[in-house]
């Protein structure tokens, strides 16, 4: 055995016998140390929060009594009158004028398209209306709506009579 070995038997065996020697003591062992605990996180910020709320209620009570007569916030007070402005200097009306040409609002129709079927009888054109949240498919003839009637359908144009006003309105593909 080398003089390493000795040495490493020797240390450990004399922290064995410390170890042994602690355990059968008997001291103080019988008297029992108080536990440091600290308290949870949630009394902690309980305990501020109940502080923060004894310290607004604390704001909330007034230390001066309000002042009497205050003012009454449901009765109006009118301002001292102003003196009356002056009188506009008059100046010369300008002539009357014509009225402008009041224009029927365009029909709230658009032409959508306008189909061609081939019949013995020749061609028969329907035409495709949109308005009023709806589709219309008329031939000349036939109402759309209860207000407008198709005239005449070209390739291109479609004219419609308003059974109210008794005009003629025109619709041009787009």
């Amino acid at each position: 055995m080398n003089v390493k070995q000795i040495v490493t038997i020797v240390v450990a065996g004399g922290a064995f016998a410390a170890w042994l020697y602690a355990s059968a003591t008997s001291g103080d062992r019988d008297r029992v140390e108080p536990l440091n605990t600290k308290p949870p996180e949630i009394d902690i910020r309980g305990a501020a929060l109940d502080s923060e709320i004894a310290r607004l209620h604390e704001r909330l009570r007034p230390r001066v009594a309000p002042r009497q007569p205050g003012r009454d916030l449901f009765k109006f007070v009118s301002p001292a009158p102003r003196p009356a402005p002056a009188p506009p200097a008059q100046t010369p009306k300008a002539a009357p004028f014509e009225a402008p040409i009041v224009r029927p609002a365009p029909p709230p129709l658009k032409l959508s398209g306008i189909s061609e079927d081939a019949t013995p009888d020749g061609l028969v054109r329907t035409a495709i209306l949109s308005g009023f949240g709806q589709l219309f498919l008329a031939k000349e003839g036939e109402n759309v709506t209860e207000r407008y009637r198709v005239v005449r359908i070209s390739s291109e144009v479609v004219e419609l009579t308003d059974l109210a006003e008794g005009t003629t309105i025109r619709l041009a593909l787009k």
